[in-house]
């Protein structure tokens, strides 16, 4: 057999290969989104869920899905950015920053159920925070930290070395260097990193039925005290989100129309998850354009 006829056989393999995956994707994107749409209206994304009767919505289980994306990401990406710019531009090679990087692998792959009981025995029982927001915010940032911190060491690295040269040499200091050519080179790769953390925040259950809880009480949305418990901006209160509400009406099955909920919710989240993504994927090029005057 030729090189060329052996290279052409190796890139049919590899299409079809990818072909199977695009295809498997897609097939369950679609069945989820086919089934779920047709249940998707402004009432079913506006109005609070029914245990025992038929015709509830998500609104509130949305609205928690969001408030804890966002309050998790403001306590995970500080010290994600922190943590990564260290490793990335000022910690040197020894054993110490080995272990921390093989502590970050190792916590990167743990199951969210693990991170979850351990939500559960240190936020909620032992510091007494309870089943609420910030309990599932702390345990998502414990979950979230090491892979948010592993994107941005990657995306600094793979800034060229001869631009931190070129800073030093116009007379910048290394923290200027960073924070004026190398940060706003790696941002798409930031950015991108951000997504990934943030779709992983959005659909997670695992973790939050031990943390933040299993029920959506009503809110007051006129009041805005984050002192109130029913306030929605509280973050002591506890908060059913999006994906643990799939997960609790499919194992209950004590609502009529379980099934025709479970799909419209799926949809939502499917759709949200992708929304993010394509929005934070846009929001990151145009910062990067501006920047760096590109």
């Amino acid at each position: 057999m030729t090189a060329k006829r052996a290279d052409k056989i190796a890139t049919i393999i590899l299409d079809v290969i990818a072909g199977v995956i695009v295809l498997i994707l897609a097939s369950l994107l679609g069945y989820i989104l086919v089934r779920g749409l047709p249940e998707v209206s402004w009432h079913f994304l506006t109005s609070p869920s029914k245990a025992f009767s038929s015709g509830g919505g998500i609104g509130i289980q949305l609205f928690n899905s969001f408030y804890l994306l966002l309050l998790s990401m403001l306590i995970s990406l500080p010290l994600a950015m922190g943590a990564g710019i260290y490793l990335a531009e000022y910690s040197k090679p020894s054993f110490a920053t080995d272990f921390v990087r093989t502590a970050i692998e190792i916590l990167s792959s743990l199951p969210s159920v693990v991170v979850g009981l351990f939500g559960f025995l240190v936020f909620v029982l032992q510091f007494q925070i309870g089943f609420s927001i910030l309990s599932g915010a702390l345990t998502l940032t414990v979950f979230n930290l090491p892979l948010l911190t592993r994107n941005i060491e990657d995306a600094l690295r793979q800034v060229d070395f001869a631009q931190r040269e070129a800073g030093l040499a116009l007379g910048l200091s290394r923290w200027e260097t960073v924070l004026r050519i190398v940060i706003p080179e790696a941002l798409p790769g930031i950015i991108s990193g951000v997504v990934l953390s943030a779709g992983r925040v959005f659909g997670e259950a695992a973790a939050l039925i031990y943390t933040a809880g299993q029920s959506a009480p009503a809110l007051n949305f006129a009041d805005w005290n984050p002192a109130s418990i029913s306030s929605p901006l509280s973050p002591m209160r506890p908060a059913e989100t999006l994906a643990v509400h799939i997960w609790k009406i499919n194992s209950e099955g004590i609502q009529p129309d379980a099934s025709a909920v479970s799909a419209g919710a799926s949809a939502v989240l499917i759709l949200a998850v992708l929304l993010f993504n394509f929005a934070a994927r846009f929001l990151g090029n145009k910062l990067h354009k501006k920047i760096t005057a590109g």
